[in-house]
């Protein structure tokens, strides 16, 4: 059986605002096109439409979820915000109920303010947000939109300390006409100066590049969410370096404890930087095991104790709190000890994580989300 075509969006209505220095119909059109819509300004006879009421702001996960179901009328207090209109259907009464008065007749109805999605791709189980779209005051908006595009499993800095100063960045940097490449560019900047400053022994300096890096690393990808600028090179960017330079940070701490006065002794220096690299690229790989056993679902979505675990486990960010920690008593030596401990503890979970996993499917049991 020929799969369905995919529905030609269309805004419905006209609204003034401007959202992240867009306009709120090229954003919502710009948003579709990255999902692979094609977009029009009126419907084509005898083709699947999905109207768009320019009078509401949604979450891209709302533009998916109606998309893939033709016949539902995505609502809030009972006024039709996005409806996926089959091939062969006159999409005239639906975009007249979006103007306030038409018939949705036939059409599954689906209450925004009730219903609930498993965005996958965002690891979150969430109610997507719906909202009116007031041209005076945008911001409520842009905030929702910027909350919706965080990831709902990552670790404690990200979710927590920099949400807040991220989103005014992401704010600006989208006002300044900035593109999430140009972010992920200037935040490669600092990720080096990081690099060179902690070989130096420069470890305060080096911290504040790194954290300047760390927050951009949000950024950037909030920003192509909210502007509907995301693609193929940016996230091969973005996530390119987001992989690759951990171990050199390791690497070049461990090399400026000489500078710094608290040198390790080489053969231990060594041991330490390979448990450090050695069991970050394990425990990737274990991720990697995981997806392609089970679906493509994350390892860190299993069960609740492996989210919450994800918050603290030893990747950068993390571990950046541990070396930090032990700076401030001035032994960034003891740091990077405590590094590798924490690195070799966080394979061993996921190892044992990944066997249970398993063997409950060897089992015959269901491996899905708690999150599902």
């Amino acid at each position: 059986m020929a799969s369905q075509p995919s529905p030609l969006f269309v805004p419905v209505g006209t609204n003034p605002a401007q959202l992240f220095g867009m306009d709120a119909k090229v954003r919502a059109c710009r948003i579709a096109k990255n999902m692979g819509l094609e977009t029009a300004d009126q419907p084509t006879p005898g083709l699947p439409v999905l109207l768009a009421n320019m009078a509401f702001a949604w979450d891209p996960a709302w533009l998916r979820e109606i998309s893939g179901r033709p016949g539902a009328v995505l609502t809030l207090q009972g006024t039709p915000v996005l409806a996926h209109v089959p091939a062969g259907k006159d999409p005239a009464p639906v975009a007249a109920a979006m103007e306030g008065g038409g018939s949705l007749d036939g059409y599954e109805l689906v209450d925004a303010a009730s219903a609930e999605l498993n965005n996958a791709q965002l690891r979150k189980r969430e109610r997507p947000f719906v909202l009116p779209l007031d041209p005076e005051s945008p911001v409520g908006v842009e905030k929702a939109a910027y909350d919706g595009a965080y990831k709902g499993v990552t670790d404690i800095l990200t979710l927590y300390l920099w949400r807040r100063p991220a989103f005014h960045l992401t704010r600006w940097a989208a006002q300044a006409g900035m593109s999430p490449n140009m972010i992920t560019a200037i935040g490669a900047v600092f990720c080096v100066l990081a690099f060179y400053l902690f070989w130096i022994g420069d470890y305060w300096l080096g911290v504040a590049s790194g954290f300047v890096f760390m927050v951009l690393d949000t950024v950037d990808g909030k920003l192509a969410r909210c502007t509907g600028a995301s693609s193929k090179w940016g996230n091969v960017f973005d996530h390119g370096i987001d992989l690759i330079h951990p171990p050199f940070w390791w690497w070049a701490w461990i090399h400026g404890l000489d500078a710094y006065g608290t040198p390790l002794e080489p053969v231990y220096a060594t041991v330490l930087l390979w448990v450090i690299v050695g069991g970050y690229i394990a425990q990737r790989v274990i991720e990697g095991i995981f997806m392609r056993r089970f679906n493509r679902m994350h390892i860190h979505v299993w069960q609740k104790i492996d989210s919450q675990f994800r918050l603290i486990t030893a990747r950068r960010n993390p571990n950046m709190v541990i070396l930090v920690a032990a700076l401030l008593f001035g032994h960034p030596d003891v740091g990077i000890e405590l590094v590798a401990l924490w690195t070799l503890l966080s394979l061993i979970f996921h190892a044992v994580r990944l066997t249970q996993a398993t063997a409950a499917h060897d089992r015959g049991e269901p491996i899905v989300s708690w999150l599902a």
